[in-house]
């Protein structure tokens, strides 16, 4: 039976809430057809096509199957695409709290790389993580992973949440933005550093882009790097270090 809201009754919107028998197989069942296997096939078509395009029918001719057989095994696209969220959150490795070498810091950067690597890698899931509660198994050993390693900074139980916010949805942001920009580049065709280039020189003989090429020109020769990727991988980690930094400042301080 499928979890209720206590007022009205209603069903929350999570398929993690609710209840649901395994199918029994009808001989005119697809052989071989599976959750697992559906899953899988949305995240291939997510990777591939983007949200906006996949379908519940195009999933279906994906696996060569009726759409009667996917509703099989799950009650709505809504279900599909939170099983499928949930499905690539386990691809993040979480820290060895036995690993004694290692103190918050690099558990703390280890996540957050990984997350990163999650949001660029998987451009649907930051508009997911939006849309859903996110209880499934892989997300909640993500939270608390985060939430057990924050406990270790020194922060206050009053401090903590904002501590998590602070390092996680800077994340989000940079990595959602870096996905974005990796997608475009996709779509015209070319690498990242030749649609870079290409950038730059078509504004470069613009007199009001001037300033800012200057400064932008500046700034990249002095944090270095000869690859977008890299000069990427420079600026998150020093924000990432400047977040880290923050929390260390704020320890033992009264009220937050």
């Amino acid at each position: 039976m499928a979890a209720t809201d206590g007022r009205t009754g209603k069903r929350p919107n999570s398929v993690w809430l609710t209840e649901r028998p395994p199918p029994k197989r009808k001989a005119d069942q697809p052989a071989g057809l599976g959750l697992d296997k559906i899953v899988a096939a949305t995240v291939r078509l997510l990777d591939a096509e983007g949200l906006a395009k996949f379908s519940m029918r195009r999933l279906a001719a994906e696996l060569g199957v009726t759409a009667m057989s996917v509703y099989w095994y799950v009650d709505t696209k809504d279900d599909l695409l939170e099983l499928a969220l949930d499905s690539v959150m386990g691809e993040m490795r979480l820290p060895d709290e036995a690993d004694t070498e290692r103190d918050w810091r690099d558990h703390l950067r280890s996540l957050a790389d990984e997350y990163r690597t999650l949001l660029t890698g998987h451009a649907w899931v930051a508009r997911l993580l939006g849309t859903y509660i996110n209880i499934g198994p892989h997300s909640i050993a993500f939270s608390n992973a985060s939430m057990r390693v924050m406990k270790e900074s020194g922060l206050s139980l009053q401090q903590i949440t904002g501590g998590l916010s602070a390092v996680f949805q800077f994340v989000y942001g940079f990595a959602t933005i870096e996905g974005l920009f990796n997608d475009r580049c996709a779509e015209a065709g070319l690498p990242v550093d030749e649609y870079f280039h290409q950038v730059m020189t078509a504004v470069e003989s613009r007199p009001e882009f001037a300033e800012t090429l200057e400064n932008t020109t500046k700034v990249m020769e002095a944090r270095g790097g000869t690859t977008v990727r890299e000069m990427r991988d420079r600026d998150f980690a020093f924000a990432l270090d400047l977040q880290i930094a923050g929390i260390e400042a704020m320890r033992g301080r009264p009220g937050g």
